[in-house]
């Protein structure tokens, strides 16, 4: 090691001695909140507070843009179908003219691309194991980029079908896979100020897909292409250009990132909680996966996101048209109607970010206030009331259910466990809680239309069902839940006072008679 990498002496107070470096380890029970567990600064591999957060905000920076722009593109190559469905609406360049496409033979569209989407999730994003995230997730930016702008080359009702299910095909893995590899480098009570850009920049997506389908619009039939084919075919190739810069640019596993000294990789490793994945487990454990289906908690959580979203994907497959069907404008300029559903999420995630960070609010109850704010907009859409009521509630509705997102995942972080474990429960719930996006769009059918009576009743029922499933999950969570929200009041309080608090959640506490708190293995 060279000097340079040497670790500084910090002190407690001005008057303590130095401290030495980590050599041995302890074991300390923290349930009654000990000052025993707290290290003053410079205990923990001779870093202080002021230290930990500036390493944090280098790794923010590498690492969170870049896979905020993964999802953001990913939002955009999969939304576009939307758009371009409405693009040069009552023209032949219209993309159902031009394919001899029904209103309802266009849902499919969305359900075929979530079949393979949730059948090759799971072995996908098991790969990681076996490449690295840069790997991982170039591979799959660069053959979806492919597969997109081959939909500029359909001709048939068929050829899009084709196109859509090789698209859910090769971006299977691409979400939970970026999710997984957070998990390398935070903890779960971390996680939720770092979602909020994932999902800010998808609504940027939003706004960039809808102006870019606005622009399109006016270029119909240049080139012998008509919009929706310049819209698949420039977004197919930003795709693979951008894959490339994720091959050189994305961070992977802090053990192996290069502009970190070997203090502050050792030190990125140690404050991870213990059931943290790990990148040196590169084995695969099939116990981890049995302990996982064994987990009723897995199960729970996969039936909110089923039944969350049944309405929210339909919702956000048909705002468009539904937004067109209004007739408040437009066809074209319908296209920017749907931008303000892109921008008050913003808020929205902001505001839930902050109340989960600060752990005075649990997350299950953010999550419930959320649902059931979405099952009283529902309602106003049932009704129909006027033109204006129904916008602003489908404005709030997608505003809610974009905001519910960054909420859940760091929740659902909380009970997994190693990287196998880890792996396959996130892909578990992001797969089979996709199922109703299978369903969503196909509830939104033209015998429906303009007020969609029929689809936001059945997304009620699934909304109250969604409600249900988050309570009950709430109950056999509540353990852990409140361990890592505690986990980050008592982390704030030691700050405060200029101390150093690290521990551990028990992911099994949720389960045991007498739960054992949290235990950190603390250098001493």
């Amino acid at each position: 090691m060279s000097s340079s990498d040497e670790p500084p002496k910090y002190a407690a107070d001005p008057a303590s001695a130095a401290t030495p470096a980590v050599k041995e380890t302890a074991q300390v029970d923290l349930r009654s909140g000990s000052d025993k567990a707290q290290m003053t600064v410079g205990e923990a591999h001779g870093f202080s507070l002021e230290e930990e957060k500036a390493l944090l905000r280098r790794v923010d920076w590498r690492l969170v843009p870049m896979c905020a722009l993964i999802f953001m593109v990913k939002s955009i190559d999969v939304n576009n179908a939307a758009n371009a469905r409405i693009m040069n609406q009552g023209t032949p360049q219209n993309i159902l003219k031009q394919l001899k496409m029904t209103g309802d033979d266009f849902n499919f569209v969305s359900t075929v691309y979530f079949i393979p989407f949730l059948v090759f999730e799971i072995p996908s994003l098991l790969l990681i194991k076996r490449m690295l995230p840069s790997r991982f997730q170039a591979r799959i930016m660069f053959t979806w980029g492919i597969a997109l702008a081959c939909h500029a080359a359909v001709t048939t009702k068929t050829g899009i079908y084709i196109a859509r299910f090789f698209l859910g095909l090769l971006e299977a893995g691409m979400f939970p896979g970026v999710i997984l590899q957070l998990a390398y480098w935070y903890r779960a009570d971390e996680m939720p100020m770092r979602l909020l850009w994932f999902y800010a920049f998808e609504f940027f997506s939003n706004v960039i897909s809808a102006l870019l389908a606005f622009g399109f619009d006016y270029v119909s039939g240049k080139g012998g292409l008509s919009g929706w084919q310049w819209l698949f075919l420039i977004e197919g190739i930003i795709t693979i250009l951008f894959s490339v810069a994720v091959w050189f640019a994305l961070p992977d596993f802090p053990e192996q990132a290069k502009w970190l000294t070997p203090r502050e990789r050792a030190f990125l490793q140690a404050r991870l909680p213990e059931n943290a994945p790990r990148s040196a487990e590169a084995h695969f454990d099939k116990s981890e996966i049995v302990a996982a289906l064994k987990d009723i908690r897995l199960w729970l959580f996969t039936l909110i996101f089923a039944t969350k979203t049944v309405g929210s994907s339909g919702l956000n497959f048909y705002l468009p048209t539904i937004v067109a069907d209004l007739k408040l404008t437009s066809i074209a300029k319908s296209q920017l109607l749907t931008i303000p559903a892109s921008v008050v999420p913003l808020f929205m995630i902001a505001l839930s970010s902050w109340l989960v960070n600060s752990r005075h609010v649990p997350s299950p109850l953010i999550a419930l206030i959320y649902s059931i704010i979405t099952l009283a907009c529902y309602s106003v859409l049932y009704t129909y009331p006027n033109l204006g009521g129904v916008y602003a509630a489908t404005i709030i509705t997608g505003s809610i259910s974009h905001a519910w997102f960054p909420i859940m995942w760091p929740w659902r972080l909380q009970t997994t466990s190693r990287a196998t474990g880890s792996a396959f429960a996130i892909g578990f719930v992001n797969s089979l809680g996709q199922i109703g996006s299978l369903v969503g769009p196909q509830i939104f059918r033209s015998q429906y239309k303009p007020k969609y009576t029929v689809s936001f009743g059945v997304a009620m029922g699934f909304t109250g069902l969604c409600i249900i499933f988050t309570a009950v999950t709430w109950w056999f969570t509540r353990v852990t839940e409140k361990q890592t929200r505690d986990a980050r009041k008592r982390r704030i309080a030691a700050a405060k006072n200029n101390e150093y608090l690290r521990e551990d959640v028990d992911v099994d506490a949720d389960f045991a008679e007498k739960p054992t708190t949290m235990k950190k293995t603390i250098p001493v």
